[in-house]
């Protein structure tokens, strides 16, 4: 029996990353029941039947696979993957029309099937979409935000991590802005064990933005080899999942709506959703980069 048997899960759009992200789930064992909800029915029942098969060594979570967004009924969060994919040469906005199109198509019927549920939004240009999700659905506020940066938090702490040969949860520093090339790093007061980062011995900036680019040109890397990034993004979701559950009150980089666009900031996780959005100190050099990601998602709103 699972950790949470009442605890229900949408996963909408069952390509790689959606699966990868129920898989994560299921391998949590947190979620009662998991509703994989694709267009193409017998693709999702094989994904099912494969999960089902690892259900001998897990947690027990029931897995129901369906082409009927009324099957999202009575869940209490939904992972939202639906779109195309970013292919070799695509930036995340180049993704922007299409995908746009097929949320305003799909949101309502989730609204509709689950009005009370959380929907986090995972699908490209995940900022864009998350605004976009803002204007269908303007009184769920906090119920409804994106992925936003976290993962792009995790490649920026695990490549510090990596240079000053550390353990990545020892890394307490975050990437906001847009989940994609007008992203920045905050390190002016990022702390080490208690320590400013900058302050370690070795430490300089040109290090420290050195492991961001690693960070920023990840996806593209990861994309050109092997066509899609999906492992950690699929984590990414079980964690935000778990936070909700356990009402923890995380603080995560999540992409939320402020003022004319949606882009990362660190907001407080719980189980009613983002709770509120922390304010930043930035450096000069970070209030710059704030007012460039916002002026690059301008243009896609």
């Amino acid at each position: 029996m699972s950790k949470n048997a009442g605890f229900k899960v949408g996963v909408v759009g069952c390509g790689k990353v959606g699966m990868t992200a129920a898989f994560a789930m299921l391998l949590s064992g947190t979620p009662g029941e998991i509703v994989l909800i694709d267009r193409t029915l017998e693709k999702v029942e094989g994904e099912k039947l494969d999960m089902e098969h690892a259900l001998p060594f897990l947690d027990y979570v029931k897995i129901t696979a369906s082409d009927d967004y009324a099957s999202l009924n009575g869940c209490d969060f939904v992972v939202y993957t639906a779109g195309s994919p970013q292919k070799v040469g695509e930036t995340r906005l180049d993704l922007c029309k299409n995908n746009k199109q097929i949320l305003r198509d799909n949101l309502p019927k989730i609204i509709k099937s689950c009005p009370k549920a959380i929907v986090l939004i995972v699908a490209n240009p995940v900022d864009v979409l998350t605004f976009e999700a803002s204007k269908i659905a303007p009184l769920m506020k906090g119920r409804f935000f994106g992925s936003g940066t976290m993962l792009d938090t995790a490649r920026f702490r695990f490549h510090l991590a990596e240079k000053l040969k550390i353990n990545p949860h020892s890394v307490h520093t975050y990437v906001l802005g847009e989940h994609g090339d007008t992203s920045f790093p905050v390190f002016e007061n990022a702390l080490v064990g208690g320590q400013k980062l900058l302050d370690l011995p070795g430490v300089s900036k040109e290090m420290v933005m050195e492991a961001y680019k690693k960070t920023r040109d990840a996806a593209y890397k990861i994309i050109e080899a092997k066509g899609a990034t999906y492992y950690a993004i699929g984590v990414v979701v079980s964690k935000i999942m778990e936070a909700i559950v356990s009402n923890s009150r995380t603080v995560y980089p999540l992409s939320v709506v402020i003022g004319e666009v949606a882009l990362s900031m660190p907001c407080v996780l719980g189980s009613r959703g983002i709770e509120r959005v922390l304010e930043v100190e930035f450096s000069e050099r970070e209030k710059i980069d704030y007012e460039k990601s916002v002026s690059e998602l301008k243009k896609y709103i």
